[in-house]
């Protein structure tokens, strides 16, 4: 089988929709196909996968990056296209950061009252803003094209959008089962908490994001403040994001500059799982995280978000503290609270969601996805 994988970046070193089209790709290999990877950007480590490479540069904009990756495409005569958000001329779409119509709200009711309101206003009249609404329309109507939905709430905003309901299928994300597992991340959980300065009697909470504050670092924030008089034997690491220094100063004008510590992203994030007690993700948005479902396989307790795809896969509250809205943080801290004072609440939270994820396997979310293939590839060789 011939397949078409377009993306923005391949780098396996990246986490996200990078490292999952990576890791599949590699898969893709393994049953035998040959990988024709559509990009802007392939870096060396990319280039070293078993994919044949198809570099689109930088089109000036988003229609004509479309346009660029449809060109590349349609010379290529592949069996199956795979398209992760990129363009419209596929077999399936894939949007790992979910429906771009719902983000762009969602980023609006994160901005001051007064900015949330220019925003609505002006932004229909911005050219990028524009081609995404022109992109989205696209995939709307192209026929051929079925919607891979990492989770319901993101189906039911891409039928919101425009997106046929009979065209649209619901594949959870998967988790590495074997590289995050409780076993594999303990060897690392000593060392790691020494560099960290962290003795065992601390709770460590990890928070692991790029865009903090649409995945909730000020609500955290607020609820570590809330915390601060009860002296918990509470720290939270935070990792990721571009800029920090207004993080930082925020945490020491609140008092938390003991209690929180802000890291840039790492490479290697399983030492982090290992040193942590529990993660916190209190996101707005959230396709289908890839770190909460591999802070889980790890069997570490979470604390997650409706608003985080992720968090339909844990459907007893024995798996998981999921709150209803991210800006409750009162109910942010009382869950951190309850964590921190009970090691066994932990435990049992920790090895239930170890189990859940049991059931979303990277290889079943691969297999799933293949068989889509292959169903597609039977109907058009019929017809």
């Amino acid at each position: 089988m011939r397949v078409g994988i377009v993306i923005e970046h391949v780098d396996p070193t990246h986490g996200g929709a990078e490292g999952w089209t990576c890791r599949f790709m590699e898969y893709l290999h393994r049953q035998g196909c040959e990988v024709h990877a559509v990009a802007q950007e392939i870096s060396p480590d990319g280039r070293r996968l078993p994919i044949v490479p198809h570099r689109l540069g930088r089109p000036a904009s988003l229609s004509r990056r479309a346009e660029a990756a449809a060109e590349i495409l349609d010379a290529l005569d592949l069996d199956v296209v795979h398209d992760m958000g990129v363009g419209y001329r596929a077999d399936f779409l894939q949007p790992h950061g979910g429906c771009w119509t719902a983000l762009v709200e969602q980023k609006r009711r994160l901005a001051p009252p007064w900015l949330g309101a220019l925003k609505r206003r002006f932004d229909p009249w911005l050219p990028r803003h524009r081609a995404h609404e022109l992109l989205l329309r696209r995939q709307c109507a192209a026929d051929q094209l079925t919607l891979l939905a990492l989770s319901e709430k993101i189906a039911g905003e891409f039928q919101r959008a425009g997106f046929p309901a009979e065209r649209i299928r619901v594949v959870y994300n998967g988790v590495d089962l074997r590289r995050f597992s409780p076993t594999g991340r303990e060897p690392f959980r000593a060392a790691t908490r020494r560099r960290l300065g962290l003795g065992e009697e601390t709770v460590l909470a990890l928070m692991v994001a790029h865009n903090l504050r649409l995945k909730g670092a000020d609500s955290l924030l607020g609820a570590l403040r809330r915390l601060l008089p009860r002296r918990l034997p509470l720290h939270v690491l935070v990792v990721g994001g571009r800029r920090l220094r207004p993080w930082r100063r925020r945490a020491r004008a609140w008092g938390l500059e003991g209690q929180v510590t802000f890291l840039e992203s790492q490479a290697k994030i399983l030492p982090l799982y290992a040193a942590a007690d529990l993660l916190v993700h209190p996101s707005f948005y959230d396709s289908c995280s890839l770190v909460l479902l591999e802070a889980a396989a790890c069997g570490l307790p979470v604390i997650a978000t409706r608003q985080n795809g992720a968090a339909e896969l844990f459907t007893s509250p024995d798996e998981g503290l999921i709150l209803d809205d991210a800006a409750d943080v009162e109910g942010l801290a009382e869950s951190l609270q309850r964590l921190v004072a009970d090691a066994e609440l932990r435990r049992r939270l920790g090895r239930a969601a170890r189990q859940r994820m049991l059931s979303h396997s990277q290889q079943r979310n691969f297999d799933q996805i293949f068989a889509l293939y292959r169903q597609r590839l039977a109907y058009r060789r019929a017809a």
